[in-house]
Parts: structure tokens; C-alpha cells; sequence
């Protein structure tokens, strides 16, 4: 994880945006103020009704509004940066990816395309124009990590490598009972890889989990349930810290993370 800093124009492969799209906007606005402390300015026009969530003045994530007719799936997307969508995007789909919105120009925020990976994990590139991403990496309300759950990191470690360039390592308890792969550019982590097997959801397939930072897991996860969230997994310490994996109320999941640090 990252210590609080103002973002800058982020290496290509980097994780610099988290972006939700769901039924009611106004409604799932409420539940992450009242989580996260989050306040809210438009977005771009170019992307229908969509907000981006601010603390401190400073862009923290983004959440949209489907059109009414729209029956997708309601989840957090990880945006991944890169200097040229439209040759990433050819190359995704050169490596076995699909590419399924885009590129497409958002006014003069920048380049966004929306992509899968060959196991069908949803993931979006974003090429920076005048909105560079998240501007406050780490404290409490800010995306702090992000990690693929998937069936196993073999296939999609190499996609990941070909595409962006990061280098995937094992992480050093990786065994035949825990796949992990720490995915790096220019020797820092930004990613990871979890490869789950047969405990793999169901109802989700594999998917990018966003972690967002709190001061407290245990009643960050109460304060979901009372707000009309649930908790899919419970508090419990993990590699990143205390973590608790939790919906909101239209059932976007993702996790809760109390850093060592």
C-alpha cells in the first residue's frame, strides 16, 4: 500500500482509478458518505449521470448510473493506466483479452476502454488526459490495493506481464494451498493476483477486488450492515492487514482494510 500523496501521471500498468455503476444513484451516493466521508462533484458529461467521490477536495473514486434499461452486473471496476489506449486495447485482445467498450474519448477527461482478461475478469484502461486518477493514495476512504481473484494465476499472470509489463512474482508463502502472485513495475507492487480454485464465487466469477483503507475494520464492517450493506466475510487479519470483504446496498463487493502500517 501507498502512503497519502497527491497522484501524478501513473506508469502504464498502474492501478489509478476505482469506479462503480449502479441502479440508483443517489441512494448508493448516501451509503459512501456515510461509510467513507465522501462528497461528491459531476463528472464527465460524456458518461451519463456520474459523480466523482471526494475527500479532502481531492478525487478518491468515481460512481455512475446505468441506464434504466441496463441490467449489468454492479461491481467495482479497476482501472489500470496506460499511455495509448487504443494500442493496449489491441494488444489485450492479441493475448487471448476482450475488449468490450472503447476506447473511448470521456470529453477531456481522457481515453477510457472497457476490457476483460482470458479468464473473464472485468478491468478498465484509463489514458490520462486532464483527470490523471485518484488524487489521494492512502487514509481512511482511499482505494489502497487492488487484487485479482481468479481460478489460478498461471494463465492470467502471463496476460498481465505481456499487456502492461508488470513482473509477477510468487509471493514467499505461496504453495500447492495458497496462489499468489505480487504483480510489479519497476520493483513496486501495485497488484496482485489471487488464484482461488473451486472456491472461487459463483455469483461473480473472477473479478478485481478493490480494497479500501479504513481506521477501524471491525466497526467499518458493522457500520456497513447498519447502512444496509452486508459482510460476505467477517473481519479477520490477512496479508494487508485486518480485512473484512462487504457489499454495499445494491451488492457491489469489496474489502475493508485497517493497514500495519
Amino acid at each position: 500500500m501507498t502512503e497519502a500523496s497527491e497522484a501524478t501521471r501513473r506508469t502504464p500498468g498502474t492501478p489509478c482509478w476505482a469506479s462503480l455503476m449502479v441502479h440508483g444513484l443517489g441512494t448508493t451516493e448516501e451509503f459512501y458518505a456515510d461509510l467513507f466521508g465522501w462528497e461528491y462533484e459531476p463528472g464527465p458529461e460524456q458518461l451519463g449521470p456520474y459523480v466523482r467521490a471526494m475527500l479532502g477536495g481531492r478525487e478518491v473514486a468515481g460512481i455512475g448510473e446505468m441506464p434504466p434499461d441496463r441490467q449489468l452486473p454492479v461491481a467495482w471496476t479497476t482501472y489500470l493506466a496506460t499511455d495509448d489506449a487504443d494500442a493496449t486495447a489491441e494488444s489485450i485482445r492479441s493475448c487471448g483479452g476482450t475488449v468490450a467498450v472503447g476506447p473511448l474519448d470521456a470529453g477531456v477527461a481522457g481515453r477510457v476502454a472497457i476490457c476483460s482478461d482470458p479468464l473473464g475478469a472485468i478491468f478498465g484502461l484509463w489514458q490520462a488526459a486532464s483527470h490523471l486518477g485518484t488524487r489521494l493514495a492512502g487514509g481512511p476512504g482511499t482505494p489502497v490495493w487492488h487484487e485479482l481473484v481468479t481460478q489460478d494465476t498461471s494463465t492470467v499472470g502471463k496476460f498481465y506481464e505481456h499487456v502492461f509489463g508488470h513482473e509477477a512474482r510468487a509471493h514467499a508463502d505461496s504453495g500447492e494451498d495458497f496462489d499468489y502472485l505480487t504483480l510489479s513495475l519497476q520493483g513496486v507492487p501495485v497488484a496482485a493476483v489471487h488464484g482461488v480454485g473451486r472456491s472461487l464465487p459463483h455469483d461473480r466469477g473472477p473479478h478485481w477486488m478493490t480494497y479500501f483503507e479504513v481506521e477501524d475494520t471491525d466497526a467499518a464492517a458493522a457500520r456497513v450492515q447498519r447502512l444496509g450493506g452486508g459482510v460476505v466475510q467477517p473481519p479477520r487479519d490477512g496479508l494487508s492487514g485486518r480485512l473484512a470483504v462487504v457489499t454495499d446496498p445494491e451488492g457491489a463487493v469489496f474489502t475493508l482494510v485497517r493497514g500495519r502500517g
